[in-house]
């Protein structure tokens, strides 16, 4: 297996979040620090990355290696969480910063009771238990998570902050037609619906479906949030030939796959299923490796859209 298009490097790489207080004015102090944000890409980087993707893409993966990669992919996050358990994420601190909705404050900046969030793709936990944390234990305040993988959610269970008072995971496939029988929330009940780097791993055609079947559990005026990568991220850029499924969408050499997103499809997309735009940015930040003197452009987009 490459490394370079594993799961396991990618997300390595990668603090997810973004200060958004450092900025490279000038070339030559590129390395004084590990990272910049909020990068300016000139026409050349850009040309670079389009025949680089161009490239990659040119070969695509053989229909029968393609097929047993997309009918496996649970067992592949499986075997992932089996290897790693819970110690290989880094929980996620940075949310609150780009996500101060997540608090649950009124617009006097009151706590509302009765705040309900559900995370999409939760994994282990990363997100959840940082916010229970963060969150006073005595508010009406519940955190519900999914995932389609049964070893990330038997480690959540496993947790020593999984409180059956304040949270719930379980494991649900978005990608299926039919909703478990036990879902335990109902139509228009949530108030956020968390999306950190999960629609990526799902496969383009089930977008749609994947969006709108969400949006009915958000009460009116709940809001979707949304990060994940963006086209000409570094690891698009380093996938090779013969890993490409479809147009932007990979599979890495772990068994998991990854599309790129750009900020125009992610707008028809949640306003197609019925969503108003509050945010749709892109984050493009610069990390250094100052030791080995190497450049990394990573590429996200964060979004917020509101059901009316």
């Amino acid at each position: 297996m490459d490394n370079s298009e594993s799961a396991e490097t990618e997300v390595a790489s990668v603090n997810e979040g973004s200060c958004r207080n450092r900025f490279l004015t000038e070339a030559s102090d590129v390395f004084n620090h590990n990272a910049w944000d909020d990068v300016v890409w000139d026409e050349d980087m850009i040309s670079a990355a389009e025949k680089s993707i161009q490239q990659n893409s040119n070969i695509k993966m053989d229909p029968v290696s393609a097929s047993e990669l997309l009918e496996n992919a649970s067992e592949n996050w499986d075997k992932f969480y089996g290897i790693h358990e819970n110690k290989f994420f880094k929980d996620r601190n940075w949310l609150l910063k780009e996500f101060p909705e997540l608090e649950g404050k009124d617009p006097n900046g009151k706590d509302r009771e009765g705040f309900r969030i559900f995370e999409t793709g939760c994994g282990v936990g990363n997100t959840v238990f940082p916010l229970l944390q963060y969150i006073d234990e005595t508010r009406d305040f519940f955190i519900y998570g999914c995932d389609f993988s049964r070893s990330a959610i038997e480690h959540t269970h496993k947790n020593p902050l999984y409180n059956s008072a304040r949270c719930r995971m379980f494991v649900w496939d978005l990608t299926q037609t039919s909703t478990p029988e036990q879902l335990p929330f109902g139509d228009n009940s949530l108030d956020i619906i968390l999306m950190i780097f999960v629609l990526s791993a799902i496969r383009p055609q089930y977008f749609e479906s994947v969006i709108s079947n969400l949006v009915r559990y958000l009460k009116p005026g709940g809001m979707i949030l949304f990060r994940d990568y963006g086209r000409f991220d570094m690891t698009q850029l380093r996938f090779k030939q013969g890993r490409c499924i479809e147009d932007n969408f990979y599979g890495r050499g772990d068994g998991t796959q990854v599309y790129f997103f750009n900020q125009s499809e992610l707008d028809k997309l949640f306003v197609k299923c019925g969503l108003e735009k509050v945010q749709n940015s892109v984050d493009r930040r610069l990390q250094v490796n100052r030791g080995k003197q190497i450049k990394m452009y990573r590429v996200w987009i964060q979004c917020k859209y509101r059901k009316p």
